[in-house]
């Protein structure tokens, strides 16, 4: 079972581990489902003996990253051969819509054109960055 605080610690301190547990103590009383993504894969699942081997080569400990390697890469890379998390996926999509939309950009302009009224000053440290940055959401989107 992964608790909120096993998690955050495995979050912060970057690690995790993969343990073999019996399907009871995993379920921890709750209902099992099964999700099956074999629909939203261009790649076959490999055969189920493959796929157990995968998963007891990776038993242990390894390094974590919420984005980058978390629980559903490892899934997906012992079912299908490919570690993807369509989750991190769409989330990365998400943040890249947000950050190139043209609102992020008069945004940025505006915050950019207010510290410059609050500072004071037009020292290139401070007019560069708030002219590239907005200029480079701008080219961006």
């Amino acid at each position: 079972m992964v608790t909120n605080k096993r998690l955050i610690f495995g979050v912060l301190a970057k690690a995790a581990s993969v343990r073999v547990d019996p399907l009871a103590d995993f379920a921890y009383g709750a209902q099992i489902q099964v999700n099956s993504t074999d629909s939203m894969v261009s790649v076959q699942p490999l055969i189920g003996e493959e796929v157990a081997q995968r998963a007891e080569k990776l038993i242990g400990s390894f390094s974590y990253s919420l984005l980058w390697h978390n629980c559903e890469h490892y899934v997906m890379y012992c079912r299908y051969g490919v570690a993807f998390s369509f989750q991190t996926f769409q989330f990365c999509k998400t943040v890249r819509t947000i950050l190139f939309s043209r609102k992020m950009i008069f945004l940025s302009a505006i915050i950019g054109v207010f510290i410059i009224l609050y500072l004071g000053a037009m020292t290139p440290l401070i007019t560069l960055p708030i002219v590239i940055i907005p200029f480079t959401i701008w080219m961006a989107s």
